[in-house]
């Protein structure tokens, strides 16, 4: 069947651009997911908002439309990214309000505003008025005018503000503010390290196993094999070491952010592409752009390596199986997850689409053809061994996952049909028909 790249497991805007998630959270029993989304333009022009999911399970999703627009002087430019904190039944979203003034600027040390707004909300949807709550003045002045991307958290009585920031002097670092009430903030700290790009995003601190992370996603990183191979980089900091490691080695992911679901689960969710891309999405000619990451559990193993892995509701969706065997091929209806044990060295094929395989303490995942890939070529990671697999292929993309998701590679991808051969070599396991989530379009 000719694939018209309309996903099943991701979400994705029906019309128009998406990038980072925003806002998440649970609250009043549902999960809400929101993004930067430009809704009439699939190459991100026009409006700069913020769309709205909301579900009470992580499968049934309902889109509530576009919920906040740019209509105040001080985000006239754009509604940034933000964050959701939940307080006695409300809702706060914290944002930045991007302003960039007419003139002769280079709109990074001037012509630019910065503003974090506030907006409270009592159903997830329905806003009240905007609240101005930091200019640029409010910043250390040694910043330029690129601060943004608040996170707000509450910890020891009181509560705590990350933004990202570009120094004058091109360095990346996280700002942290304090306050008593949510509205009025002092600046208390900043976090840089040394040679870790000239502007850090959308940061995130969160404590997971009793350890304190900071997740950052830097610009300007250099950019290596096995080390910030995309344009720009996500990671996170072990807050007492500062020694960094990246999220995902795929060709598409950026701006993760976290969150805490009511049964403890810290969750995870990046937007599946990034800024500034040398390859192309061929949704563009049919009206939209990206998708955010499935949702992913975080998790430490024994030795205190980062794990991620799709949140266990996806099991749910398995609707048939039959056994993957080394030496031979298969045919596989898209989406379907593919899991197992692998030896020294394996390799899994998408007949003329891409092909993943490990040998020589090296993961690759490499495109076979240049309209499967839209212009990617191909990521690698480091790896003493791989014991295990999981890999979950939408009908526009294909999530890795290896030794309990030690190591993670993220990628969208093209196939002309929906119906492809899967080939194996070197595993044993069992590959999963899935069903789709749904997601309930606006009313």
């Amino acid at each position: 069947m000719k694939n018209d790249y309309r996903q099943m497991l991701h979400l994705e805007p029906k019309t128009g651009w998406l990038n980072d998630p925003n806002g998440l959270c649970f609250f009043k029993g549902e999960y809400h997911v929101y993004f930067q989304y430009a809704p009439d333009s699939a190459e991100g022009k026009g409006l700069k908002c913020w769309g709205h999911w909301k579900s009470p399970d992580l499968l049934h999703w309902r889109f509530t439309g576009t919920v906040l627009f740019p209509d105040i002087p001080e985000d006239r430019s754009g509604v940034y990214s933000g964050c959701g904190f939940v307080k006695d039944d409300m809702l706060y979203l914290f944002y930045t309000g991007n302003v960039k003034e007419e003139g002769d600027h280079d709109y990074i040390t001037s012509g630019r505003g910065a503003n974090v707004i506030l907006v409270t909300t009592e159903d997830g949807h329905n806003m009240s008025a905007k609240k101005v709550l930091l200019r640029n003045s409010d910043y250390p002045d040694y910043c330029s005018c690129h601060v943004r991307d608040p996170k707000v958290w509450e910890e020891d009585g009181k509560y705590h503000m990350v933004l990202g920031a570009r120094t004058l002097d091109d360095k990346g670092c996280v700002l942290y503010y304090i306050s008593e009430d949510l509205v009025n903030w002092s600046f208390d700290k900043e976090i840089r390290t040394p040679d870790s790009g000239y502007m850090w995003e959308c940061p995130d601190e969160f404590t997971l196993g009793g350890e304190r992370f900071l997740s950052i996603s830097p610009q300007g990183l250099p950019h290596e094999k096995y080390f910030s191979q995309n344009v720009y980089s996500s990671g996170y900091l072990k807050t007492d070491t500062g020694v960094y490691n990246e999220w995902d080695r795929g060709f598409d992911f950026y701006a993760p952010q976290t969150f805490d679901a009511p049964d403890g689960r810290r969750i995870l969710i990046g937007w599946e592409g990034i800024g500034d891309i040398p390859y192309t999405n061929p949704t563009v000619s049919l009206g939209w752009q990206h998708c955010l990451t499935l949702p992913r559990e975080l998790s430490l193993s024994e030795n205190g390596e980062m794990l991620q892995q799709p949140i266990r509701e996806l099991e749910k969706l398995r609707r048939s199986s039959q056994p993957v065997n080394s030496g031979e091929s298969l045919t596989a209806q898209l989406p379907f997850e593919i899991c197992g044990d692998c030896g020294k060295e394996f390799s899994l094929t998408f007949e003329g689409i891409l092909k993943f395989e490990y040998s020589g303490g090296e993961a690759a995942l490499a495109f076979l053809s240049k309209s499967a890939g839209g212009g990617r070529i191909a990521r690698f990671a480091k790896l003493d061994n791989c014991r295990d697999f999981r890999i979950i292929a939408d009908k526009a993309s294909a999530e890795v996952y290896l030794n309990g998701g030690e190591k993670v590679f993220s990628s969208r991808m093209y196939p002309a049909d929906t119906e492809i051969t899967v080939t194996a070599d070197g595993i044993s396991g069992t590959l999963y028909q899935l069903d789709g989530i749904e997601v309930i379009p606006d009313e």
